[in-house]
């Protein structure tokens, strides 16, 4: 697992990765560099961060990372990319990233699959609108060429895609735990983050809910990795589902 800042750790998601049977090397670029190879590696994840996915003049090492996972992706590698992990993956299989258009989008929230979810390993048994928490000021502006978009928010449609055989990019946060969360909304000057869902029973109860639908999520990366679960034919792309809340 890269984890590019120790503001966003692996938290959740590692323990719900180690549950299903995964075995983790843990690298922090900025004081372990980036690897070389894949050697010995059957999938790769990149965690979320508070830099920007092309700030490569006080980040070099995104660079290096950038080609790690574009590589990945090349050999057929699983990989998940969470947040800027998945701005990353994005660009670095050919798509584009930039300022949020629409301003930064922070907040308990839900994202609605697409209909071609329905045929995706991972994404097919997640509830049609699953529980996830946004907070990012970028955005994936452009998919990849030939990448299948899974999963859009009201204000912006980039939530989750797949690429190549096993390349999943999410835009929004599952890792999280109420603690993070409310962690990040007091380094948040800005005040972005709604006040009232930083009350500690929402924080739970959502929590509650983004274990219930993302943990098996975890569980089937770690199979599909394992070679146990079989990657998605290319379906191509359709319509969203509406939201239920913003």
């Amino acid at each position: 697992m890269v984890q590019p800042s120790d503001g966003d750790p692996v938290e959740r998601l590692g323990e719900w990765l180690r549950q299903a049977g995964a075995e983790l090397t843990l690298c922090r670029p900025a004081a372990d560099g980036i690897p070389d190879k894949l050697d010995r590696t059957d999938g790769l994840v990149c965690m979320g961060g508070e830099m920007g996915a092309y700030d490569d003049a006080d980040h070099p090492w995104l660079v290096a990372l950038r080609s790690l996972l574009a590589r990945a992706v090349a050999c057929r590698l699983p990989v998940l990319g969470v947040c800027l992990g998945g701005q990353l993956l994005a660009m670095a299989t050919g798509g584009e990233v930039r300022k949020a258009g629409n301003g930064p989008e922070v907040g308990t929230q839900l994202i609605a699959k697409r209909d071609v979810a329905a045929h995706d390993p991972l994404f097919a048994q997640l509830p049609l609108t699953p529980d996830v928490i946004q907070f990012h000021h970028d955005e994936i502006s452009r998919l990849p060429p030939g990448a299948t978009l899974l999963a859009s928010s009201l204000r912006y449609p980039h939530q989750a895609f797949r690429i190549g055989a096993a390349g999943y990019g999410l835009q929004c946060h599952i890792e999280t735990s109420p603690a993070t969360v409310v962690c990040w909304a007091r380094r948040d000057t800005a005040g972005y983050f709604p006040a009232h869902q930083l009350d500690p029973d929402h924080l739970e109860r959502v929590h509650g809910d983004i274990a219930e639908a993302w943990q098996p999520f975890a569980a089937r990366f770690v199979a599909l990795a394992a070679g146990e679960l079989a990657p998605a034919a290319n379906t191509g792309g359709a319509r969203a589902l509406p939201l239920l809340r913003g």
